[in-house]
Order: structure tokens, then C-alpha cells, then sequence
């Protein structure tokens, strides 16, 4: 039996300062920071970089992403936007994940919460209070088919905090 890995990343700190919609807020200068200085601890220690990776179409989602990937020297055009990951309650991301092709067995995300963190608790065996901005969090599950995963083990949390000194 193969195992599934899921790594979830929410999106960087945004900024408010622009009259946009939600949708197209973008980053704020400490969340480029932050998302440059997660992706880059993350590739340098050799954590496993995904074979397929999707983000939430909102602009602060999707940039993160990008910023992830350029550092991971993963092609920006195999991002997958996927509107079910624009979504705050996580319904419709658990929909998603559980519902992922199962020929996928390492896949990243990109989005927001409170979907993200509670998430992280539904399926990780850590309990995480608040999954913060540029938050990364892997969870290892036992199972060959995305519709079957149950509690899964938490094998990474990685928080901009813990990289700065």
C-alpha cells in the first residue's frame, strides 16, 4: 500500500491597503518575506517537494504559491487553480482532497482559513490553535485512495516564527 501525502500551505500574509475584492487582495511585503523564507528553509532541508499542486484562485493564495514553487524550481504552469479552495469553512476543500485523482500520491495546497487550520486538526494527530500566514503543514496518511484517508500523522509544522530569530 502507497501512502498519501498532503501539504497544506496558508497563503501569506496579505495587505489591506488596496480598495480590491477579497479575491483580489494581494500580498503584503512581510508576506513575500515570510513565503520566500518558508519555501527556501523548506527546499534547502530537502522536504519533499509535491508532484502536483494546486492553489485557491484568490491573487494572495496564488501568489504564494508561485513564490513557493520558483523556490522549489517546480514549472509555474502546472499550478492548478481550483475554485473549491477558495473557501473559509473547508467543506469544500475536504470535498476536494477526498476526491483527488489517486495516481497523485504527494500533493500541495494552497489557501485559507479558519479551512486550513481545521483541516490540519481533522486530519493531522497535532493540534494546531491557528495555522498562521505562510503556515505549512504535512500530514502523512495510510492509505492508497484520497477517499478513504481518515486521521492521518502529522509529520511537519513549519511557522515564519520559527525561522526568525
Amino acid at each position: 500500500m502507497s501512502n498519501k501525502l498532503l501539504t497544506i500551505v496558508r497563503h501569506a500574509k496579505s495587505s489591506w491597503e488596496h480598495d480590491v475584492t477579497d479575491k483580489e487582495r494581494p500580498l503584503a511585503k512581510r508576506g513575500i518575506k515570510d513565503a520566500n523564507l518558508i519555501s527556501r528553509y523548506l527546499f534547502k532541508n530537502g522536504v519533499i517537494i509535491p508532484e502536483t499542486v494546486f492553489s485557491s484562485p484568490a491573487n494572495r493564495a496564488l501568489t504564494t504559491c508561485k513564490i513557493f514553487m520558483e523556490n522549489f524550481n517546480f514549472p509555474l504552469n502546472k499550478i492548478r487553480i481550483e475554485d473549491e479552495l477558495y473557501d473559509f469553512s473547508g467543506d469544500s476543500v475536504i470535498k476536494f482532497i477526498t476526491s483527488l485523482n489517486n495516481n497523485y500520491d504527494n500533493v500541495m495546497i494552497f489557501g485559507h482559513n479558519h479551512a486550513f487550520t481545521s483541516i490540519s486538526n481533522i486530519f493531522g494527530d497535532k493540534f494546531i490553535d491557528n495555522l498562521p500566514t505562510s503556515g505549512v503543514v504535512m500530514i502523512n496518511f495510510e492509505s492508497d485512495n484520497w477517499k478513504n484517508i481518515e486521521k492521518g500523522k502529522t509529520k511537519l509544522t513549519l511557522f515564519p516564527k520559527q525561522l526568525k530569530k
